[in-house]
């Protein structure tokens, strides 16, 4: 198969997806929707759409690319729950959460990204005025509570341990 860049691909054996944005003789490199590159062989990926640019020259509604192009709808879930007319925002930490995969990625990195999506939670449920967010750290080793609890001291924020009947030892609750 010949690979342009440009295209979309999946990688065979991992749930990543992305688009080519370079090819030279020893890897392609491929770009997440979340801006992570990874380098594959040409064996491991496979092309599952066209480019957008290439959709957009077919003027025929008929077009089967087309069609399936307008068939594709996503559901996402919900993040907000409500209890007793509350909106609470649940926010889950776990990385497979976050990204597709955290091939090539150390635990430096893991929980940079981790503490980012944390802060930009907070920061909305701030500006969209909810009352309530609950973070999902997991247990483990602590130190993603840790820091958690370092990054919600330097907000207007209380904090506790949430739900331990809903959530065991390993969620924090902030009441904004």
């Amino acid at each position: 198969m010949r690979f342009q860049i440009g295209n979309i691909v999946r990688v065979i054996d991992e749930a990543i997806e992305g688009e080519i944005v370079n090819i030279s003789a020893q890897a392609i490199t491929i770009r997440t929707i979340d801006d992570f590159d990874f380098e594959f062989q040409p064996h491991e990926i496979v092309v599952i759409k066209e480019n957008q640019k290439e959709l957009s020259k077919f003027s025929d509604i008929n077009n089967p690319l087309l069609q399936d192009k307008l068939k594709e709808s996503t559901t996402k879930k919900s993040l907000f729950k409500r209890d007793k007319n509350e909106v609470i925002l649940e926010v889950d930490l776990h990385m497979e959460q976050l990204v597709p995969s955290t091939r090539n990625l150390d635990t430096f990195d893991i929980l940079n990204y981790q503490l980012r999506h944390a802060k930009g939670k907070l920061e909305c449920a701030i500006d969209k005025r909810i009352s309530k967010i609950i973070f999902i750290h997991g247990v483990g080793d602590g130190i993603l509570k840790k820091e958690l609890l370092g990054l919600l001291k330097r907000y207007p924020v209380r904090f506790t341990d949430a739900s331990f009947k809903k959530y065991g030892y390993g969620a924090t609750e902030v009441s904004l």
